[in-house]
């Protein structure tokens, strides 16, 4: 299906693995022009030989001047950046009690600051169009307990980011959506090595927590992302959507 994103400049965080990748990948077949960031060079050579025409850039997105810097590049690339993929993000920490303030400051300045600072880049590039579409990757776990209370805050704090940006957004026709992955598998994520470690924990983990019964992929994640950037979805915003097989225990 032609979702009309051929010739779009769609810049994606956190692009060079798992889900990242997957959207990376995703909006590359649909003929856009895709710029993706990493931290490590070695993965988005990767990616550089298997998407033609691909822009990279390596970077730590928690620092300010790298991220202005990055908005830079592209627009000196490309001349304008049409969609924003928030997808940079991870997990620290360990309990509340145990876990240093410090993690919780790391926490949100890799999952929430650079999501916001991002946003505010691309705005007034989006606002002269009067277009643009902001996509924030967060987790089920920003609604609710089941992940570490580092990660779990910053992601709550993003779900409450993308609706306000996109309330405010929307009088300049830059819609600003969510989505929120449950377990997601792919080779150098936290499952697999959970799976590796003990195979059979894992599966009683899917048979009770997850009602589709198995791990969902990345390009299920992706699938959704397509979605929201396209017209197809012109009608939803500030909207954060569980794509899980229903392990979400949330009902609104």
């Amino acid at each position: 299906m032609d979702l009309g994103l051929k010739g779009k400049v769609v810049l994606i965080t956190g692009g060079s693995q798992g889900i990242g990748r997957a959207i990376a990948e995703a909006f590359h077949g649909q003929g856009a022009r895709v710029a993706i960031t990493a931290r490590g060079s070695e993965d988005l050579h990767e990616c550089e030989r298997e998407m033609a025409g691909i822009f990279t850039f390596a970077g730590d997105m928690t620092e300010a001047t790298t991220r202005k810097k990055l908005i830079e590049d592209i627009l000196q690339k490309w001349g304008t950046i049409d969609i924003l993929v928030n997808n940079v993000g991870g997990s620290n920490g360990a309990t509340v009690a145990e876990t240093k303030l410090e993690l919780f400051e790391d926490a949100m300045a890799l999952n929430f600051y650079s999501t916001v600072d991002l946003s505010k880049h691309v705005l007034p590039i989006m606002k002269e169009k009067q277009a643009g579409v902001v996509i924030n990757i967060t987790s089920i776990f920003g609604r609710e307990s089941g992940g570490k209370a580092t990660y779990n805050a910053a992601k709550s704090a993003t779900i409450s980011f993308t609706k306000a940006l996109a309330d405010e957004a929307i009088q300049d026709g830059i819609r600003v959506n969510g989505i929120a992955p449950g377990s997601i598998l792919h080779p150098t994520g936290n499952w697999q090595q959970r799976i590796e470690e003990d195979p059979e924990k894992m599966n009683k983990f899917v048979n009770d927590e997850i009602p589709a019964g198995r791990f969902g992929t990345p390009e299920e994640v992706a699938n959704v992302a397509l979605f929201l950037a396209s017209e197809k979805a012109s009608w939803i915003v500030g909207a954060t959507i569980n794509v899980d097989g229903g392990q979400s225990r949330s009902n609104f």
